[in-house]
């Protein structure tokens, strides 16, 4: 079967996630890991289907978490390092953290002071989360950990009023869907700002938002980087890339309900921006969708809505060949990432089932969600 075919037999809205296609990125990351020498983990903020963790685990060293919950994921379904970062932690969920956690990371002095003796007791590798207020985005601010104002790390001028022996690793991550240039500089701000404690240092994490399994991403500066650091300072590196493991993997299958006018065609989808693909809203941004370009290219030009009541759910506006009508398919593209991880039930609408296609075993449904899904968030 091709996953062509899969698309005509799923039940929409489904996400549809191609086990072949992550392999591939996995392949380009184990060599990575092979040539530099990094230590790559799964942030499971971005893809966090957690059937395809023993996969995964084949190819690279574990993952990283974002809060409890997928700290325990990780430790139950990957079992290989198993690292953590969060803003703050709850004192209630501390004890359970370090017993699943080889590596904590903290975002303040006020958080390592409270934490470091329970870390120190139980035999754990603990960093602090650096920000080298070094921006490289453009466009995104709700993305960029070192604009003025963020809560995300401790600046130069903090960490050195504080005492902090015990602390193996410093973290930093300033980066999001960005090339290595991006790195490399970043790289060289936090060089000449937290260089001289790196003598003290077990290891650095670099963070993630690295799009190393794109075709246009320099593996090779990456690798140089890498080696640089593990080679002068005697350092292990970590990378924590989440897109790069799942980027480009995944499709979300809609159908069109109905077709409205209002100086635009619009096609009202069985899926939603607002609650199935909600970076569509948040970033912004619009999906490529199979066998579609931008409006007015094509014959024909949609507006694609969603099914709430949100009158700004809106997908984008596309054109095509082919003039649609209720009960057409529309595919789009790269909805593994941010997509599975963020969806929600407004309005009662139903999650998107979620599919697993490869062309040696076929397509397998591994979720379908319903009434008792929704039910059960809220009583």
């Amino acid at each position: 079967m091709r996953i062509e075919e899969a698309f005509a037999k799923v039940e929409t809205p489904a996400y549809v996630v191609s086990e072949d296609l992550i392999r591939k990125n996995l392949q380009i990351l184990h060599d990575v890991e092979e040539q530099s020498g990094a230590h790559i983990l799964l942030a499971q903020k971005a893809f966090s289907m957690y059937s395809l963790y023993p996969l995964i685990g084949e190819y690279i060293s574990g993952a990283t978490a974002s809060g409890i919950n997928e700290a325990r994921l990780g430790y139950e379904y990957m079992g290989k390092e198993n690292h953590i970062f969060a803003p703050a932690y709850k004192e209630n969920e501390f004890d359970e953290i370090v017993k699943i956690c080889d590596h904590i990371i903290f975002n303040s002095y006020n958080q390592f002071a409270k934490y470091k003796d329970s870390v120190k007791k139980a035999g754990i590798s603990c960093g602090i989360r650096v920000n080298p207020q070094f921006s490289t985005q453009e466009g995104h601010e709700i993305y960029d950990p070192c604009q003025p104002g963020s809560r995300m790390g401790i600046t130069l001028s903090e960490f050195e009023k504080h005492d902090f022996t015990g602390i193996e690793g410093i973290h930093f991550h300033t980066l999001c869907e960005q090339n290595s240039d991006a790195l490399v500089a970043t790289l060289k701000v936090v060089e000449e700002q937290f260089g001289q404690y790196f003598s003290q240092l077990k290891w650095i994490n670099f963070g993630g938002g690295h799009h190393i399994t794109k075709p246009d991403y320099d593996r090779k500066a990456l690798i140089d980087a890498i080696k640089y650091i593990r080679e002068k300072y005697n350092l292990i590196v970590y990378l924590e890339p989440g897109e790069a493991i799942a980027v480009d993997t995944g499709y979300m299958v809609t159908e069109v309900m109905d077709i409205v006018h209002n100086h635009i065609d619009i096609a009202i989808l069985d899926a939603s921006a607002a609650c199935h693909m909600p970076d569509v809203l948040e970033m912004p941004y619009r999906p490529n969708a199979i066998d579609m370009d931008m409006a007015d290219v094509k014959k024909y030009t949609y507006r694609f809505g969603g099914n709430t009541c949100l009158s700004g759910d809106i997908i984008g506006d596309y054109s095509t060949d082919k003039q649609l009508k209720a009960g057409d398919r529309v595919i789009f593209e790269d909805m593994s990432i941010y997509s599975m991880v963020k969806n929600n039930t407004f309005n009662g609408i139903n999650l998107p089932s979620i599919y697993l296609f490869s062309e040696e075993k076929g397509l397998r449904l591994i979720k379908r969600f319903g009434y008792e899904d929704f039910k059960m968030r809220l009583s």
